[in-house]
């Protein structure tokens, strides 16, 4: 018996205590739910499952988007769904999990992709709406996801996988609002896999580190919900449409879902997607435990 904000859902299968986790190496008729899957990573995450031979239920908040990308898989031979949730409200994660549960039975890899991004500017010139809209989405997204699926995961006895997208702003630094909360978002994967091996569970934990990727991040206002109207100054000098030509020219959501298929396999928790970030993770290790202050390095190749 399942038991979240919107009441309680039951199937029936027989269930078996969760006792240490496992490889996932064959994921063969295994159930992937993805959020934030109408494009992006979360498509390219989709699209790569789906390859490895799963079923896949694709989430998103934006309505006609997430029913189109639905239903060129499906016209391609994929046995996808799809739901419309908004991360930040745990009633729509709960529905997104009980939607799961009825029409396949169970799940075994959940991805928490949803993500915005409210601008580059001063955290100080941030409003409390840039605040409370990018962590409801970012970081409660997350949570919601873990509260609502783990007790599933665990229950269900069999190995699973969680992958929580985060971002090189959380281990390079920087990026404002954005780095904060997937800085939060890192440090939550780190504690719920301590938390699943220590107690012996068998779901695991996956934290994806992307650089730059051909996403639309850049044009997150388009689904800004209007009770967070009040959107903080553009920074003098902050050029979008630099930026979103620069993500045009990044690494492939497909390449970026393939490599978490392959971190899966080898349950790898860290997977760092552009390896040339390396040098600059470790600046700011060295800078922390020296006791240095802050510096940032140019990006690789410049």
């Amino acid at each position: 018996m399942y038991c979240g904000a919107s009441g309680s859902y039951s199937v029936d299968r027989s269930w078996s205590k969760a006792q240490g986790g496992g490889h996932m190496d064959d994921l063969t008729g295994k159930v992937a739910v993805v959020t934030g899957a109408a494009s992006g990573i979360g498509r390219g995450m989709a699209e790569a499952f789906l390859d490895a031979g799963m079923r896949v239920v694709l989430s998103d908040v934006e309505v006609a988007a997430l029913h189109a990308t639905t239903a060129e898989l499906r016209t391609a031979g994929a046995d996808a769904h799809a739901v419309v949730a908004d991360v930040s409200a745990p009633d729509d994660v709960t529905t997104l999990a009980e939607a799961t549960l009825e029409k396949y039975g169970a799940v075994h890899v959940l991805c928490n992709n949803a993500g915005v991004y409210a601008g580059s500017r001063p955290s100080w010139d941030s409003t409390l709406d840039d605040w409370e809209w990018i962590l409801g989405v970012n970081l409660m997204g997350v949570v919601h996801g873990h509260s609502i699926f783990l007790p599933i995961m665990i229950e269900q006895g069999e190995d699973a996988h969680i992958v929580n997208t985060a971002s090189l702003a959380a281990v390079v630094g920087g990026s404002s609002l954005y780095g904060a909360t997937k800085s939060a978002v890192l440090a939550l994967s780190e504690t719920a896999y301590r938390e699943l091996v220590d107690g012996d569970f068998k779901p695991r934990v996956s934290v994806l580190i992307p650089g730059v990727v051909d996403t639309n991040i850049f044009d997150s206002e388009r689904n800004r919900p209007n009770r967070f109207a009040d959107v903080g100054p553009r920074p003098a000098g902050w050029n979008v449409e630099a930026a979103r030509k620069a993500f045009a020219h990044g690494t492939s959501p497909r390449v970026i879902g393939e490599q978490v298929v392959q971190a899966i396999h080898e349950e790898r928790f860290y997977v760092l997607t552009h390896p040339e970030w390396k040098g600059h993770i470790e600046h700011r290790m060295r800078q922390i435990i020296n006791g240095d202050n802050p510096t940032r390095l140019p990006p690789p190749g410049l």
